[in-house]
């Protein structure tokens, strides 16, 4: 939402249109829409509920839980407002947490109408859909298995409109095609979404009920309290998460940019291959998890130049077999220094054999097909595309279909085929657009001297007008 076209702020608009004709009817309305059988508004435990959501919404997104803002909303008392109120009370519950909590990202305004909307919309349907199945009534009457088959529906109908309307702002912000393409090649997808929030909302819907439960029972609202307690403990804990995955972050971040600042002309390069990975990762269908490894992968790949002389990383001219013996020895570097960081998983393997190739010939110990890791598979398509579209002191940019046909040329070989037909996919439908830009290496130096074939490291071209296969391409730098 960064910058909202106005096509988002129209929809935006409209969903706050949407969530004030669910605050309404209030008391005296009621008694014009409804007549005699208007519902009754418990106003003391409205609230109660109301006080109690700002209070948990300000604490989840502040330091006391151990890291600002983990993430998401406390869904458990708005649920167990949509169970003991009326559907357009248990919606009015959201305004002040949803409305007086801060909005750190921009444009603060818009993030907040959003936010008060969306949820507004959400509890209402499922004060809605729970008061239609006979949950309120199972309730009253201490039925719990009635009032279980009761959370399900609501519970459903709360994380579908959530999911939907989620769905409709990142489509209308970001571009993302809402029904078109494979379920593969779209990463957040309604369903993908939904399957993803629908198991912590329904524990969320099972604390929400059992707070109802208590609150209904001769213990009062102070005995449905407690049930916040354990909620409060998984949310620390998810605090917990976010800070070690922040930490997680800030030691790649560092490494990556001690490899920038020590070669300069490959500088964003990290970042490049990291997002091509994580396309190619994305075509294949691999779950968010493990695209998040291979994107680390992407990253730290070059990370054992560090271990390489610069005066070798920076050479304009051929290297000799010594120096090219040691540039091929940064994979084995790279990997001694990241094997004892546990979280990378198999991206520590893709560090070490990125530069290995599928008939064999590659380094640093010539494994061939299969015996290759698929993580270091995906990296060295990546690394291989970067390169080519890049340009370095020693060579100019290929345009990125040229890139791809000697992709596709060399793959079989070099390169797994299904890595590089799922790269070639994925950018004919996205395109190319990397958040790191090669724009400000220095030009080539056409006084230079070319280096000489079959010298460096990875398969890099020289020229604008490929020559050869990409793998058999002076390697010198990257």
């Amino acid at each position: 939402m960064e910058a909202l076209p106005a096509r988002a702020r129209v929809y935006v608009a409209g969903v706050a249109v949407a969530g004030l004709v669910c605050l309404l009817p209030p008391p005296y309305v009621a008694q014009i829409v409804y007549g005699p059988q208007a519902p009754h508004v418990p106003w003391r435990e409205f609230a109660s509920l109301a006080v109690l959501y700002a209070c948990c919404e300000y604490l989840v997104r502040s330091r006391y839980l151990g890291a600002p803002n983990p993430g998401g909303t406390f869904h458990p008392v708005l649920l167990a407002a949509a169970f003991l109120l009326p559907p357009s009370a248990a919606a009015l519950v959201v305004l002040p947490g949803a409305l007086l909590t801060p909005v750190e990202q921009r444009p603060p305004l818009a993030r907040r109408i959003w936010r008060t909307a969306q949820l507004t919309l959400a509890v209402w349907a499922a004060s809605r859909a729970y008061q239609a199945t006979g949950g309120r009534d199972a309730v009253a009457a201490g039925d719990v298995p009635t009032a279980l088959g009761a959370v399900g529906t609501s519970v459903l109908v709360f994380c579908l409109l959530l999911t939907l309307l989620d769905h409709g702002i990142v489509t209308l912000t970001a571009g993302v095609p809402l029904w078109r393409g494979s379920p593969a090649s779209r990463p957040a997808t309604w369903r993908r979404l939904l399957l993803r929030s629908l198991a912590p909302i329904t524990v969320h819907g099972l604390a929400g009920l059992m707070m109802a439960l208590l609150w209904r029972s001769p213990y009062g609202p102070v005995a449905a309290l407690l049930v916040l307690l354990p909620m409060c403990v998984s949310w620390w804990a998810f605090a917990q998460y976010h800070r070690e995955r922040a930490a997680h972050q800030a030691t790649i971040r560092a490494l990556v940019q001690a490899v920038d600042i020590k070669d300069g002309y490959t500088r964003g390069h990290s970042e490049r291959v990291g997002q091509a990975s994580t396309m190619i990762a994305r075509e294949l269908g691999m779950d968010d998890e493990r695209t998040e490894v291979l994107r680390f992968a992407g990253i730290l790949h070059d990370v054992g130049k560090l271990g390489v002389p610069t005066r070798l990383l920076t050479k304009n001219g051929p290297l000799t077999p010594e120096e090219r013996r040691v540039i091929e020895l940064h994979p084995e570097y790279g990997h001694e220094m990241v094997r004892g960081i546990s979280f990378l998983g198999e991206a520590r393997a893709a560090v070490l054999h990125h530069h290995e190739r599928l008939d064999g010939s590659g380094y640093p110990y010539g494994l061939a097909g299969g015996q290759i890791p698929e993580s270091a598979r995906v990296v060295a398509v990546a690394d291989a595309f970067d390169a080519m579209t890049s340009t370095r002191s020693y060579s100019r940019a290929r345009p990125v279909p040229v890139a791809l046909e000697e992709l596709q040329r060399c793959a079989g070989t070099h390169f797994d085929p299904r890595m590089v037909e799922a790269l070639v996919r994925a950018i004919g439908r996205a395109g190319w657009h990397p958040a790191v830009t090669a724009e400000d290496v220095r030009p080539p130096d056409p006084s230079a001297p070319a280096p000489a074939p079959g010298t460096g490291t990875t398969p890099a071209p020289v020229a604008p007008e490929p020559a050869g296969p990409v793998a058999d391409q002076p390697r010198v730098r990257r």
